[in-house]
């Protein structure tokens, strides 16, 4: 049970089921027994398009589009102005980098955007994230493959962008998911602990074990 605007992070190694129980959520994949509610309404019950409307996702492998910055940026939003495409760019700490760009906010985004760094792409998918304004967030692992300066870049656009969202926070590094409301580790395909950071320290198991490993 994830509590509005409450934290929840997922944790444990690759393979372990994290992104798949996840994918549930959107119905990526749907579920074979059991039920999801959101605000008590089954997921089954609602449109793709509601459901997903609702649900902002920031993965590892962001998908960009043969197109400028801005129109990336925007891609899932109407009606938008340029002075909104802006500030949720500001909020993601991709501003400062665009305006030293020759063409801005007009610069051509290579295919899958690789004219732009891991990093980079993150922070942008960040910026669209922000303009869909979701009350329902997942996180996945964004930080995993960037550099100390870009992850604490991303940390700080993050910080700002959870706040009164409830966010599902998919992690290998504890260092990530500390401070969760509620820390759920996974172990090959099914919940193995679950309870604060705390509390999951007094514990032996695999959080501990984690713990012990990495910090």
């Amino acid at each position: 049970e994830a509590k509005p605007a409450e934290i929840i992070a997922l944790l444990g190694g690759p393979g372990s089921g994290k992104t798949t129980l996840m994918h549930l959520l959107p119905r990526f994949y749907d579920a074979t027994s059991g039920k999801i509610l959101i605000d008590n309404h089954n997921i089954q019950d609602v449109t793709l398009e509601s459901l997903r409307a609702n649900i902002g996702i920031v993965q590892q492998d962001v998908f960009l589009f043969t197109d400028t910055i801005e129109a990336n940026i925007a891609y899932g939003a109407v009606d938008l102005s340029h002075e909104e495409i802006v500030n949720a760019a500001k909020i993601a700490q991709l501003h400062d980098y665009i305006t030293t760009l020759p063409e801005g906010y007009d610069t051509w985004v290579g295919e899958r955007g690789i004219t732009l760094s891991g990093g980079q792409r993150q922070r942008l998918a960040i910026a669209r994230t922000i303009l869909l304004d979701p009350p329902i967030l997942i996180l996945d692992d964004s930080t995993s493959s960037v550099d100390t300066e870009t992850e604490l870049l991303i940390r700080q656009a993050l910080r700002d962008v959870i706040k009164g969202r409830t966010t599902f926070v998919i992690a290998n590094r504890l260092s990530t998911v500390k401070n969760a409301d509620l820390i759920v580790v996974m172990s090959e395909g099914m919940i193995a602990q679950r309870g604060t950071h705390h509390e999951l320290l007094q514990r032996t198991g695999p959080y501990r074990e984690i713990y012990d490993l990495q910090l």
